[in-house]
C-alpha cells in the first residue's frame, strides 16, 4: 500500500505511522469518493496526527487516479481478509492455552518475556518440565549451550547446537527486548558477557539463563525475582574492588583502601547465601511469598 501511494506521489508514510488507521481508512474511503483536495484529506486527521496538518496536506499532494483506487481497494480488502484470519487463529491459540493460563503468567513475569514469546515457550517445551533432569538438559536441548567439540583436547568449535527454530526465536525476541531495560540482573548478565565474547554471544548467554530460571519456575511454580543489576557486584565484591583499583592506577592515582570489617562480613555472607538460593530456586519466590 505505501509503494503505491508513493507511485501516485503521496508521501503519506513520512507523516502517518499507520497508513490503514482510523485515519488513513477515512482518508481511504475519501479517495475512493472522488476527493482530491489534499487540505481536505487531511483534515480527516485523528487524534495526534491533527497537530501536523501543514506537514499532512503537502505529504497528500500527487496524482491519486482511478486506476490507483482500485489498486487501492483490492489492498485493503487483502488487509481486512488477513486481520480477519489472524483474529481466528489467535481465537484458536488462546482456547488451546486454556490449560496453561497460570504457567504463562509465570513465564510473563520475566523482563523482556511477552506473552506471545510465552506462548512460544509453552508451545514447544509443553511446560513440562520433569521430562528435563535439570535446567542445563533444558538448555543443551535448546541449543543455547555452547557447543564441546574438543577431540584430543584441541577445541575445534564451541558453536551451539541446532535446535528448535520457534523456540530459539522467540528466546531470542525477549533476550533483545531484555536488553532496551535497566537495573535487571538479565540486563546485567548481557553487558557481563558482550564485553569480551561480544554481543551475539550476549544474547545466546541470556536465552540460556532465561531457559534457566523458566525451568526452576514451573517446576517450583514459583514468581519471577530479580536479583537486580548489582548482582554480580554482590557475588563477587573483590572482583569489582581490584577492577577499579586498576582503573583508577592507570589514570595515574594511587589508591589507600580502608574497609569496614563488620560491613565486609555481612555483605559477603549475604552475596553467598542469595547465590545459593538463585542457583536453587531460579529467582523465584512462591506466588504470594
Amino acid at each position: 500500500m505505501e509503494k503505491l501511494l508513493e507511485g501516485a506521489g503521496i508521501k503519506l508514510s513520512a507523516v502517518a505511522t499507520d497508513i490503514v488507521g482510523v485515519s488513513g481508512r477515512a482518508r481511504f474511503e475519501a479517495l475512493f469518493a472522488g476527493q482530491r483536495d489534499p487540505a481536505v484529506l487531511a483534515d480527516l486527521a485523528k487524534r495526534k496526527l491533527r497537530w501536523q496538518l501543514g506537514e499532512l496536506t503537502e505529504a497528500l499532494i500527487g496524482r491519486f487516479e482511478d486506476h490507483h483506487a482500485f489498486l487501492a481497494r483490492i489492498h485493503l480488502d487483502l488487509i481486512d481478509h488477513l486481520t480477519e484470519a489472524i483474529d481466528q487463529v489467535t481465537t484458536r491459540i488462546e482456547d488451546a492455552m486454556a490449560p496453561f493460563h497460570d504457567v504463562r503468567d509465570l513465564i510473563c513475569t520475566i523482563p523482556g518475556v511477552s506473552t506471545l514469546v510465552a506462548d512460544v515457550i509453552i508451545a514447544e517445551t509443553g511446560a513440562d518440565m520433569p521430562q528435563f533432569p535439570s535446567p542445563g538438559h533444558l538448555a543443551s536441548w535448546a541449543g543455547t549451550c555452547p557447543g564441546a567439540d574438543e577431540p584430543a583436547g584441541r577445541v575445534k568449535s564451541t558453536h551451539t547446537r541446532p535446535a528448535n527454530p520457534y523456540l530459539k526465536g522467540a528466546l531470542g525476541v525477549a533476550a533483545m527486548a531484555e536488553a532496551s531495560t535497566k537495573g535487571t540482573y538479565l540486563a546485567a548478565e548481557r553487558r557481563r558477557v558482550a564485553a569480551r565474547p561480544g554481543p551475539l554471544k550476549a544474547v545466546v548467554a541470556v536465552e540460556h539463563a532465561m531457559l534457566i530460571v523458566i525451568w526452576h519456575m514451573i517446576n517450583d511454580e514459583a514468581l519471577y525475582r530479580d536479583p537486580g543489576a548489582a548482582y554480580y557486584t554482590r557475588l563477587n565484591p573483590d572482583k569489582i574492588k581490584n577492577r577499579a583499583i586498576d582503573q583508577l592506577t592507570a589514570i595515574g592515582y594511587t589508591v589507600t583502601l580502608t574497609p569496614d570489617p563488620s560491613q565486609t562480613r555481612s555483605q559477603g555472607e549475604s552475596s553467598r547465601q542469595e547465590h545459593v538460593r538463585c542457583m536453587r530456586h531460579g529467582f523465584g519466590t512462591k506466588p504470594g511469598g
